[in-house]
């Protein structure tokens, strides 16, 4: 009898608990948001953090609160976009500028110096701690496969040659967990299509860069003096490429020594004129920088191997007769004639302003040195 009075006690306690643990989730019960709960299922699942919230769900909170736009999420895509503005009863975005993952370094084995031999960790964070890493280079990818790791999507890994993390493009979803282990930072995200980047990131002067690697930026300022459209400033030794005013030319790439500067030389482009509809009337020869367009007045015009593919030409044609086209060879950067048009009259003469021959910063240090010197001749005079 004790054996069952003590089960029907424990049954009855049960009975009593589950039947209070029924009314509290009834009383205390949070409302379902079914918006959000559908949102939630079109997410991933990734949790990769990408969205800048904590995971798929606080991401679904987010959209479904309307703190966060429909396209939140980088890994979805615009597919998942889509199908999320339809449960929030919004008109599908514009799809955004697809980024990835760049590593902005190409100072493999083969072309940057090692200090000593590493057998440590395999981890660039355990191999920094040994003075700053094997390579001679500071600013190198140190190759070891943190960012590997980090990757939830397989989409990156080390090549086992050249001792370098290489992206693979299709595979990122540009979520920024590389970006963020990276002991280096010398993984950024930019946007995938871009007709010239910068792959160095050694912000030093340009004989130590040269000394530890044969493909650095050596800042010698070439680039800067190639650029037609002031689309690059020299910073620390580097060029910065502003993407807005970058014509897509490549000429930067082309001066480029080291070729530090990387161009999408596939994607390169050259004018082609419709001369049927050409009138003859000058203004993509005038418009053009590169002295790769002639022709005759009222006669049909013709672009030579030397255009670079920078569209000045297309877009001031009246007759809309230029159109752009992928090269099928190599520019011939000899094949150019002068292009320059004459003055319009004595009194008002056409004139060119000249590029000045060094950046802002270098001018200054000229400047700064030439003043000192002037200044120590002064003082050995006067001490005379």
């Amino acid at each position: 009898m004790e054996v069952l009075y003590a089960a029907l006690v424990l049954g009855g306690m049960g009975a009593v608990f589950g039947i209070l643990l029924t009314v509290a989730s009834k009383i205390f019960a949070v409302p379902a948001n079914p918006k959000r709960d559908a949102v939630r299922e079109l997410l991933p699942g990734a949790n990769c953090g990408g969205c800048g919230y904590p995971g798929c769900d606080g991401c679904a909170d987010a959209i479904a609160s309307g703190k966060a736009p429909v396209n939140a999420c980088p890994v979805g895509g615009s597919e998942c976009a889509k199908k999320i503005a339809e449960v929030m009863g919004q008109e599908a975005q514009d799809e955004g500028v697809k980024m990835v993952a760049q590593v902005v370094c190409q100072g493999d084995l083969e072309h940057c110096k090692t200090k000593f031999n590493y057998s440590g960790i395999e981890d660039c964070v355990s191999a920094m701690l040994v003075n700053d890493g094997n390579k001679s280079c500071k600013y190198a990818c140190l190759g070891l496969g943190t960012c590997v790791r980090a990757c939830p999507f397989d989409a990156i890994h080390v090549d086992p040659v050249k001792g370098i993390a290489v992206v693979d493009r299709e595979k990122c979803q540009s979520c920024g967990k590389c970006v963020e282990v990276c002991p280096k930072h010398v993984i950024q995200l930019q946007p995938a299509e871009l007709p010239v980047r910068l792959m160095c990131r050694a912000a030093d002067k340009g004989i130590l860069v040269s000394d530890n690697c044969r493909v650095g930026c050596i800042g010698c300022e070439r680039c800067y003096h190639a650029c037609e459209f002031g689309a690059l400033e020299m910073k620390d030794h580097l060029p910065i490429i502003d993407p807005e005013k970058c014509r897509g030319c490549m000429m930067c790439a082309e001066a480029c020594p080291t070729n530090a500067i990387w161009a999408a030389w596939d994607n390169r482009k050259i004018a082609e004129i419709d001369k049927d509809s050409c009138i003859g009337c000058g203004m993509c020869k005038r418009q053009c920088k590169f002295e790769s367009i002639v022709g005759e007045v009222r006669k049909p015009h013709e672009v030579l191997d030397a255009c670079t593919g920078c569209g000045m030409c297309a877009e001031k044609c009246p007759k809309k007769c230029i159109t752009m086209k992928v090269r099928e060879h190599t520019r011939d950067a000899f094949s150019k004639i002068g292009t320059t048009p004459a003055a319009v009259s004595v009194d008002t003469p056409v004139v060119e302003e000249k590029k000045p021959k060094y950046s802002p910063e270098v001018q200054a240090k000229i400047d700064a040195a030439l003043k000192a010197k002037a200044a120590k001749a002064a003082a050995t005079a006067s001490q005379e």
